[in-house]
C-alpha cells in the first residue's frame, strides 16, 4: 500500500540570493528524498516556499530604498528560479505574503490563547523619538556592555562575541539614523514554552534522529522559557487586537508550511486536500532543513502544533544536515567568497552541480565546495565511470547490435547479482537520507559495469560470428546495468537520468516510473534504442585554475579596499607589563549551544587547567583547535559569557569577518608572551 509523505524544505530567507551552501543543507536532499519516494510509488507532497517577513527585511528594503513588498518580490524571484534551473521537484513553491498565510497564522494564535499559553507583558523597549517607532535589535547599535566596543550590534557584539539584550547596549542608537534611542514600556505576547516541557520531553525521547539533533533539541527543552512572538512593525502578519503589531517571523515562518500546503489545495481545485497530510496520523512528515533551524523544527513547531485544537501532524523524521562551504570558508557574497552562479550555469550543468554537492553533502559533519573536487567528481566519476559506461556500450551496440536490445541468453549470475546488490544498497541509502552513500552507490553500479566490460572484451567476441549469442548475451547485461544506472540516477542527477532513458529506447518521463518494476523488468529484447548522445564534457584544467584564480582576485580586492581600524590611544610601559600572556594548550573544544560565534575551550597553562569562551566558531571548527597552542591573556579578569565563565582571552587577529590565531609551535604550555 502507498505511503503518504508530506515533504517540507525549510523555508528560504527572501532576503538575498541563495547560493550552494543552502542547496547542500535543506534542499538538494529534499528533492532526492521526494523523487525516489515517488519511485517507491508513495503519495508524495514536496512543499516549500519564500520566508518574507522579519525586521531583516525590512532593514534590507530601507538600505536598498524600497518598499518590503519590493524587496521580497525580487529575491522570490531569484531563488525560485535558482530551484527551476536547478531542477527541484517541489509541488507546490509558495510564499508567506501569500493572503491565506494571514488568516491560518491568526488561527494558530487563537488556539493557543484559547488555551491559557500566550501572556502579556510590557516591558521597556529601545525607542526612536526622530523615527516614531521602536526599534528591534537589528536596527540599533551602541556601546557594548562588556568589552566597550562603540559599534556593538543590538543583539551580540562582533569584537568579543558577548551576547546580551539590545536594551543593555550603553549609549544605544538607530542603525538607519544615528539618532539616540530611549527606553520606552511596550506591551508584547509571549508564549508559554515552559508549559510544553514534558511534552516535548517524552515526544522526542522516542525518536530515532541524528544524534546532534536530539542532543541540540534537549538543549532547548530543558531550558524552555516564554518567548516573544510579536514585533512593533507594519510588515507581518497583524497580531488580531494589537494594532501596530506583527507576529515575530519565527512563529509565522514554519506556519508557512501548513499555508503552503492549503495554497497547493487551492491550486489543484481541492480546497480540503491539504487537510489529507496535516491530519493523518498515518502520513509521514519529514522537515529538511540546516543545523541552525533544528530549534524551531524540533522544539518551538511541535509546541506550537502541540497547542492546536486540530490534530496537526508532528513531525516523523528532521534529517538535519551540517554546514556546507566554499573552499573552507562560508559562502559570503559580501566578502566576495562565492560563485557567480550566473556564470556557472553557462559553463556547467545543473547534474553536475547536483552530483558534485550530493557526492560531498554534508550528513554528518561539515563540508565543502572546492573547485578541484568539482573537477574530479565531473571529470573521474560522471565522465570517466558513468558517462564513458554508458558511451562505450551503446556505441559498441550501435555498430554490431543495430541498436536493437539484443536478447538475453545463457550466463553466470555473478554480475547480475553484484547489479540487484548495489541497486538494494541505493535504495536504502535513498531511504535512510544517506544521499552521499546513494551517490558512492551510482558510482560503484558504474565501475562494476566497466569491469563487466572490460573482462568480457565483447571486442574480441565480435570477430568471431560463432559467439555471437555470448556477445548479445555481454551487451544485454550491459544494457541492464544501464537501465539500473539510470534508476539510481534518477533522484540525483533527474536530466541526465532521462537522457539515458530515452537513448534506451524508452517514452515518457523516468521519473513517473516505479523503481521496482523498472529495476526487475529487463529492457525488450528487440527494442529500438536511439542515437547515443555524450552525457559529459571534460572540465579542463584551464577553467578550474580561471575559477580558483577569479576567487583569489575577489577576496584580495576586498581586503585591498578594506579601511583598517585606527590605533588606540598610546600605553606606557607600565601598563603593558600589566597583562600576563602565556602559552596555553587547547584540550578540549566545543560550540556553546545557542551561539553562532562561541566556542568553549578546555586548555592547559602548564600549572593549571582552565575554561576560555572565545568568540572564534565561525573562523575554526572544535576539532581544528585540539592540540593547537595559542596565546592567552592569563591574568584577565573572569566574565560569564552565555551562562559560562571563562578564565581568560584568546589572542586573535581579525580583519572584518576575517580572522586568524597566532599558534606557538615549540615552547610548552605556560610560556611567558612579551
Amino acid at each position: 500500500m502507498a505511503e503518504k509523505i508530506l515533504i517540507t524544505s525549510a523555508l528560504p530567507y527572501a532576503n538575498g540570493p541563495l547560493h550552494f551552501g543552502h542547496i547542500a543543507g535543506a534542499y538538494l536532499p529534499g528533492d532526492c528524498y521526494a523523487r525516489f519516494q515517488r519511485l517507491m510509488g508513495n503519495d508524495v507532497l514536496y512543499i516549500c516556499g519564500s520566508d518574507e517577513h522579519g525586521v531583516a527585511i525590512t532593514l534590507s528594503a530601507d538600505l536598498a530604498k524600497r518598499t518590503p513588498k519590493e524587496h521580497v518580490d525580487i529575491f522570490h524571484k531569484i531563488n525560485e528560479d535558482f530551484f527551476d534551473q536547478l531542477g527541484f521537484s517541489f509541488d507546490h513553491y509558495s510564499r508567506t505574503t501569500w493572503p491565506g498565510h494571514v488568516p491560518t497564522t491568526q488561527e494558530f494564535y487563537e488556539a493557543l490563547n484559547r488555551k491559557g499559553l500566550i501572556e502579556e507583558k510590557t516591558e521597556n523597549h529601545l525607542y526612536s523619538e526622530q523615527e516614531k517607532r521602536f526599534l528591534a535589535d537589528r536596527y540599533v547599535v551602541g556601546t557594548c556592555p562588556k568589552c566597550g566596543y562603540e559599534e556593538a550590534r543590538g543583539d551580540e557584539c562582533q569584537r568579543c562575541a558577548s551576547s546580551y539584550e539590545a536594551t543593555d547596549l550603553k549609549n544605544p542608537r538607530s542603525k538607519l539614523t544615528g539618532s539616540p534611542l530611549t527606553l520606552k514600556p511596550s506591551t508584547h505576547l509571549y508564549l508559554r514554552f515552559d508549559k510544553f516541557k514534558d511534552q516535548l520531553a517524552t515526544w522526542i525521547e522516542k525518536k530515532h534522529w541524528k544524534e546532534n539533533v536530539i542532543r541540540f533539541a534537549m538543549q532547548y527543552i530543558n531550558d524552555l522559557k516564554p518567548r516573544a512572538i510579536t514585533r512593533d512593525s507594519d510588515w507581518g502578519v497583524p497580531v488580531p487586537g494589537y494594532p501596530n503589531k506583527v507576529f515575530y517571523v519565527w512563529f509565522d515562518a514554519p506556519i508557512g508550511y501548513v499555508s503552503a500546503t492549503q495554497e497547493w489545495a487551492e491550486k489543484i481545485g481541492k480546497p480540503n486536500r491539504w487537510e489529507d497530510y496535516w491530519f493523518d496520523p498515518k502520513c509521514k512528515l519529514v522537515h529538511f532543513i540546516g543545523k541552525d533551524n533544528i530549534p524551531f523544527h524540533a522544539v518551538f513547531f511541535p509546541a506550537m502544533l502541540m497547542g492546536q485544537d486540530r490534530p496537526y501532524k508532528l513531525p516523523d523524521e528532521i534529517p538535519a544536515n551540517e554546514f556546507y562551504m566554499l573552499e573552507g570558508r562560508q559562502f559570503s557574497k559580501s566578502e566576495g567568497w562565492y560563485i557567480d552562479l550566473q556564470e556557472f550555469f553557462t559553463r556547467y550543468t545543473a547534474d553536475q552541480a547536483r552530483y558534485a554537492i550530493a557526492a560531498n553533502a554534508p550528513e554528518t559533519s561539515d563540508s565543502e565546495f572546492s573547485w578541484k573536487d568539482f573537477q574530479m567528481r565531473c571529470n573521474a566519476e560522471l565522465l570517466g565511470k558513468f558517462g564513458n559506461f554508458v558511451n562505450r556500450v551503446l556505441v559498441f551496440a550501435k555498430q554490431h547490435c543495430g541498436s536493437r536490445v539484443p536478447k538475453l541468453g545463457k550466463h553466470n549470475d555473478v554480475f547480475l547479482k553484484e547489479m540487484n546488490d548495489i541497486v538494494d544498497q541505493a535504495e536504502r541509502s535513498f531511504e535512510k537520507f544517506h544521499l552521499r552513500k546513494a551517490s558512492q552507490q551510482l558510482m560503484e553500479l558504474a565501475q562494476a559495469g566497466n569491469a563487466f566490460f572490460d573482462a568480457q572484451k565483447p571486442w574480441v567476441l565480435a570477430k568471431d560470428p560463432a559467439r555471437k549469442e555470448e556477445l548479445d548475451t555481454v551487451i544485454a547485461l550491459c544494457i541492464e546495468c544501464i537501465k539500473n544506472l539510470a534508476l539510481l540516477a534518477t533522484p540525483i542527477i533527474p536530466d541526465t537520468a532521462q537522457k539515458i532513458w530515452k537513448m534506451l529506447g524508452f517514452s515518457g518521463e523516468i521519473a513517473k516510473g516505479n523503481w521496482n518494476q523498472i529495476h526487475s523488468h529487463p529492457v525488450p529484447a528487440g527494442q529500438q534504442m536511439n542515437e547515443p548522445v555524450i552525457l559529459f564534457r571534460k572540465v579542463e584544467d584551464a577553467e578550474i585554475e580561471e575559477q580558483i584564480a577569479k576567487l583569489g582576485k575577489i577576496v584580495k580586492k576586498m581586503e585591498t579596499t578594506t579601511s583598517l581600524e585606527p590605533l588606540k590611544p598610546q600605553v606606557t610601559y607600565d601598563d603593558f607589563t600589566k597583562l600576563d600572556f602565556r602559552v596555553a594548550q587547547v584540550l578540549e573544544a566545543v560550540k556553546v549551544p545557542k551561539s553562532k560565534k562561541l566556542l568553549k575551550l578546555h586548555v592547559d597553562l602548564g600549572f593549571e587547567k582552565r575554561t576560555i569562551v572565545s568568540g572564534i566558531a565561525l573562523n575554526y571548527e572544535p576539532e581544528q583547535l585540539v592540540g593547537k597552542k595559542v596565546v592567552i591573556v592569563a591574568n584577565l579578569a573572569p566574565a560569564t559569557l552565555m551562562g559560562i565563565e571563562s578564565q581568560g582571552m584568546v589572542l586573535a587577529a581579525h580583519l572584518e569577518a576575517s580572522l586568524e590565531l597566532p599558534e606557538i609551535q615549540n615552547l610548552p604550555p605556560g610560556s611567558v608572551v612579551s
